[in-house]
């Protein structure tokens, strides 16, 4: 028989909190909280208001393991950002290290008593991504390297994050609901960048920023007095060329959602931010991904009216930019203009820096060593020569520090997994959704790699995490297919 209930015997929710043990907790957490916010400032305070949510993370992270892929992407888009907003000898950059190997630890303890766990990560991108990320493990050995601190700190974007996200990638976004997920997450935080973008431009940088570009930043950030918008991302040329990548994935999945009005909103809405933000960006290698992206596109579709109507479109804006003066009053086209001026000065730096690094990397296969090459490389090896020779290219990065022998491994990579993506998209995939939807992801992964020539947009967060998760898509649309039919 079961214990009746005195209801004058019940605590009630006033009477428990003040009970001495609330009391002593609030207290032990009030000092707690004065010490961190004392200690660490601002940082201090943002990290005990998240708490409650780090907490709940944990718990949906251990549930469903695809959280931690989730959190990866989100914190791709704002974690260097957010540094801006801590004190400076704070490694922020370590959290994705975290957040991924948790990952792991969740699914490992989520799926303990199965069997075969892995075999869905069981793919040939697997296995280049763990070719290239051992062969920046070899890199530790150059013997042209000096600093194993510059080692670490760059190889973790150039190969540790792109052997991680990929088998989670293979393991998580299975189905079509799930890469739907994964469209609309990016979506999400390129409309927030975007809109934090524009804040810069119309109401100007906060005060955290203001200091950032009180640095070497605002170099680059401020031309003949006008702003480049930046959001928050590492800097400019990473949030353009990410918008113009997010731009033109979003807008042709937005042609894969005819019959779901709201979503196929969403995306143009993703699309059109898109572009504004690469403009307000003054990245003028950016206007390459759309030029690169949707021709490869129209060429994936294997349609030749949209291949001809499209090809006069992206002719009309070349010419636009390249042959009139329409809109020169305006900063952020006159700068994106130059990008189509063969004798533009900073064109030919980069040109005579190329010609530099070519006469030193003659008799070193291998590279300088990663990490010790361009301006970050500075804060480990100032004096160095390639720490004083900006690389300014993806591939110029990749061939000062591992090598032409590294270069031609990263571009096979690369073209690999591209070439054996679009021919699955044009022969192989059933569902005409899915097909639109990873022609998508190889359009915008072409317009990446071209623009990667002129800025090193590849191997930087957010875009580098996208790229990786699309490599793994592609190369996954049987499953995907299978799972659509």
């Amino acid at each position: 028989m079961e214990k009746e209930i005195n209801q004058f015997d019940t605590l009630t929710g006033s009477d428990k909190l003040n009970s001495p043990k609330f009391v002593l907790f609030l207290l032990s957490f009030t000092l707690m909280s004065v010490w961190v916010i004392t200690q660490m400032g601002i940082g201090g305070a943002l990290v005990l208001i998240t708490l409650p949510f780090i907490l709940l993370y944990f718990y949906w992270l251990f549930r469903k393991p695809i959280t931690g892929l989730w959190a990866a992407i989100v914190l791709g888009f704002i974690l260097l950002g957010f540094a801006r907003y801590l004190n400076s000898d704070i490694q922020i950059g370590l959290a994705m290290d975290i957040v991924l190997l948790l990952t792991y630890v969740a699914f490992i303890i989520r799926h303990f008593y199965e069997k075969k766990i892995w075999k869905p990560a069981k793919k040939d991108v697997t296995i280049l991504a763990a070719i290239w990320f051992g062969y920046s493990i070899l890199e530790f050995f150059n013997p042209e390297a000096r600093s194993q601190a510059a080692w670490f700190s760059a190889m973790r974007g150039i190969s540790l994050y792109m052997m991680l996200i990929i088998p989670l990638a293979l393991l998580f976004i299975d189905n079509v609901r799930k890469l739907d997920s994964f469209f609309t997450l990016w979506g999400v935080f390129s409309i927030l960048a975007s809109l934090k973008g524009i804040m810069q431009i119309t109401l100007g940088p906060d005060p955290w920023e203001q200091i950032w570009l009180s640095t070497s930043a605002g170099q680059t950030h401020i031309i003949w007095g006008q702003l480049r918008a930046f959001s928050f991302m590492s800097d400019a040329g990473q949030f353009g060329a990410n918008q113009a990548y997010s731009a033109v994935v979003a807008l042709i999945v937005a042609f894969s959602e005819n019959k779901r009005r709201k979503r196929k909103l969403f995306f143009l809405i993703v699309a059109a931010l898109g572009f504004i933000g690469m403009f307000l960006s003054g990245t003028r290698g950016a206007i390459s991904i759309p030029l690169a992206g949707f021709a490869f596109f129209f060429v994936l579709r294997k349609s030749g009216t949209l291949m001809i109507s499209g090809t006069v479109l992206l002719l009309f804006i070349f010419v636009f930019f390249k042959f009139t003066f329409i809109g020169q009053d305006n900063s952020f086209i006159r700068r994106m203009r130059t990008a189509f001026n063969p004798n533009d000065p900073s064109l030919q730096v980069r040109i005579e820096n190329q010609k530099k690094l070519s006469n030193y990397l003659a008799a070193r296969p291998f590279g300088g060593g990663i990490g010790h090459a361009g301006v970050k490389a500075k804060a480990f090896l100032p004096d160095a020569f390639l720490s004083n020779i900006a690389t300014d290219s993806w591939y110029v990065l990749i061939w000062a520090e591992q090598g032409i022998v590294g270069l031609a491994l990263h571009l096979f990579i690369l073209f690999y997994i591209l070439i054996k993506g679009s021919y699955r998209i044009m022969f192989r995939i059933r569902d005409p959704i899915l097909k639109l939807k990873m022609a998508a992801l190889a359009s915008g992964m072409l317009g990446v790699m071209v623009a990667s020539y002129g800025n090193a947009v590849l191997g930087t967060m957010p875009t580098s995490l996208l790229i990786y998760t699309s490599m793994a898509l592609l190369l996954n649309t049987e499953k995907l297919d299978s799972q659509a039919a």
